[in-house]
C-alpha cells in the first residue's frame, strides 16, 4: 500500500516540477494525476479562492506539526534532565511535554479521520466525507426538509417579512410603478412575439365558433332587440333609413320611373306607362318624406310592431329560433367568416404591441396607474395586506408541502453526484485552517492537563 504524507494534501504545481501550475477556476485533479486531465465530472469547480484557502491551510498544518516537535524535542530534553538529576523541574516538563504529544497526535488523528485514513492505514470509522458522503447529503437534505421547508417555518419567517405592506410601499413610489410598468411592456411584447399568429389564429378561431355552436343566441337576440325597441334606440337606425331613402329616390328618379315602366304590359300606350311611374314615384317620395318628417308616421308605428313582435318571436318561437341557428352555422361556416376572424388576432396584437411599445400609449399609463393606486392602498389598508400575505403564505406553503422531496433531492443528488476524493479536498480547503487550531489547543491544554496530573500525583505521593 502506498502510504502519502499524514495530514498533507497534494501541493500544487511548481515552476521546474514538469506538471503545469493550477489554473485560476480550474477543476482541482486527484492525487497523482496529470494536472490537464478534467477531474471527475461530479466534483466542485477547484477556483484560485480555493488554492489560497489550501495555502492558509498547510500554513496552519505546519505550525501545529511544528508544535508537536517542539514538545516532543521539550520531552526528550527534559527526560534526559530528569535522567541526569537536573531536579524535581525537569520531571514536571517531562510530563507536559508527554502529554501535550499525547493531546497533539490525538487530535491530529480526529481531523485527519475527517477527510482521509491516518497514515493511509483503512482504520474503521476514518476517512469520513469521503465515505460517508452520500450518507452526509441524505442527512443535510432531511434537515433542511424538516427545519427549513415547513408548514410552520414557512408562514411564520413569511408573516415576518409583512410582504404585503413592504410590497405596497415599494409599489406606491412612482419610479417603481414605471419600472414594474416597463417590464410587464417587454414581458407582453416578447410573449406576443414569441406567439405563432398561425397557432393564436386557429385557436381563436375554433373557440369562438365552438362557443357560438354550443350556446343558442335567438333568445339573448330576442331580449336585446325587445330592449333596444322599448328604450327607441332603434329610431335612429330608422331616421338614417329614412334620410337616405329619400335622398336616393330625389337622385335616382329618372331610374325608378323607368323601372316602374319596364313592369307595365306591353299593350299600354307609353306614355300611359310615363304617367303611371311618374305618380307611383311622387307617392314612393312623398310616402318617406312624411316618414322622414313625422315622428308619429303610421309606418314608424308598424315598423315599431314589427320589431317588438320578431323580439318575442326570437324568444319564444321554436321555428324562428332554429331559422336563426341555421342562418347562424351558415355564415359560421362561410370561409369569409373564418378568415375575419382569424385576422382579428393579427390586428388585436398589432395594436396591443404598439401600445406596449409607447410610453405614451392608454395602455401602459392605465397600467401604471393602476399599480400606483394598487400601491397605496396595499401600503395603508391593513385588509388587504392580511389578504396579500395570506395569498402568499398559502402559495409557498403549497409549492412547499407538494415539492419539498424534489427540493431536498436536489441537495442529495448534487452532494451524491460529487466526487468523494474532490469533495474532501475542498471541504478541507474552506475548514481545514480552523480544524488545525484543534491540534494546536490539543497540545496546549494536553500539556497543561498533564502538568496538573503531574502535580497532583507529587502532592499526594508525597
Amino acid at each position: 500500500m502506498e502510504r502519502t504524507k499524514p495530514d498533507e494534501p497534494a501541493e500544487p504545481a511548481e515552476e521546474g516540477t514538469g506538471q503545469p501550475a493550477l489554473e485560476p477556476g480550474a477543476p482541482f485533479p486527484a492525487e497523482g494525476t496529470n494536472r490537464t486531465e478534467p477531474a471527475h465530472p461530479g466534483a466542485f469547480s477547484y477556483s484560485e479562492a480555493d488554492e489560497i484557502k489550501r495555502r492558509g491551510v498547510r500554513r496552519m498544518k505546519a505550525i501545529a506539526t511544528a508544535l508537536l516537535g517542539l514538545v516532543a524535542v521539550v520531552y526528550v530534553l527534559a527526560t534526559w534532565a530528569e535522567h541526569s538529576g537536573a531536579g524535581a523541574w525537569a520531571g514536571y516538563v517531562a510530563a507536559a511535554a508527554e502529554a501535550g504529544m499525547v493531546g497533539a497526535l490525538a487530535d491530529w488523528f480526529a481531523v485527519t479521520a475527517l477527510f482521509r485514513h491516518p497514515l493511509g492505514l483503512p482504520i474503521p470509522h476514518t476517512a469520513i466525507i469521503p465515505t460517508k458522503k452520500d450518507q452526509l447529503g441524505i442527512s443535510l437534505g432531511e434537515f433542511v426538509g424538516e427545519n427549513f421547508l415547513s408548514r410552520e417555518v414557512v408562514r411564520r419567517r413569511l408573516r415576518a417579512v409583512g410582504i404585503g405592506s413592504r410590497l405596497g410601499a415599494w409599489l406606491a413610489e412612482p419610479e417603481h410603478a414605471d419600472r414594474v410598468t416597463a417590464e410587464l411592456s417587454t414581458a407582453l411584447r416578447g410573449a406576443l412575439t414569441v406567439l405563432r399568429d398561425s397557432d393564436v389564429q386557429a385557436i381563436v378561431g375554433e373557440a369562438i365558433t365552438r362557443r357560438a355552436d354550443a350556446a343558442e343566441i335567438a333568445p339573448g337576440l330576442g331580449k336585446m332587440l325587445d330592449k333596444v325597441v322599448a328604450d327607441g334606440g332603434h329610431r335612429r337606425i330608422v331616421d338614417l333609413v329614412c334620410v337616405r331613402a329619400h335622398d336616393w329616390l330625389v337622385a335616382h328618379s329618372d331610374q325608378v320611373m323607368d323601372a316602374v315602366e319596364g313592369g307595365a304590359p306591353g299593350w299600354t300606350p307609353r306614355f300611359v306607362d310615363r304617367k303611371v311611374g311618374e305618380r307611383v314615384y311622387k307617392e314612393l317620395l312623398r310616402f318617406v318624406t312624411e316618414m322622414r318628417d313625422m315622428p308619429e308616421h303610421p309606418a314608424r308605428g308598424a315598423v315599431d310592431k314589427f320589431l317588438s313582435d320578431f323580439a318575442t318571436d326570437l324568444q319564444t318561437d321554436g321555428d324562428t329560433r332554429a331559422r336563426v341557428e341555421r342562418l347562424k352555422s351558415e355564415v359560421l361556416g362561410r370561409g369569409e367568416v373564418q378568415d375575419l376572424i382569424a385576422s382579428a388576432w393579427s390586428s388585436v396584437r398589432a395594436m396591443v404591441v404598439a401600445a406596449a411599445e409607447d410610453e405614451r400609449s392608454e395602455l401602459r399609463m392605465r397600467v401604471r396607474t393602476a399599480l400606483l393606486s394598487l400601491g397605496q392602498r396595499l401600503a395603508t389598508d391593513g385588509r388587504l395586506q392580511n389578504k396579500v400575505d395570506g395569498w402568499v403564505e398559502d402559495a409557498a406553503v403549497y409549492v412547499v408541502q407538494t415539492y419539498r422531496g424534489e427540493i431536498t433531492s436536489l441537495i442529495t443528488d448534487t452532494v451524491a453526484g460529487w466526487d468523494a476524493d474532490h469533495t474532501s479536498k475542498k471541504i478541507e480547503a474552506h475548514i481545514g485552517r480552523d480544524l488545525q487550531f484543534i491540534r494546536i489547543n490539543g497540545t496546549v491544554v494536553g500539556s497543561l492537563a498533564g502538568l496538573v496530573i503531574h502535580a497532583v500525583t507529587q502532592v499526594a505521593g508525597g
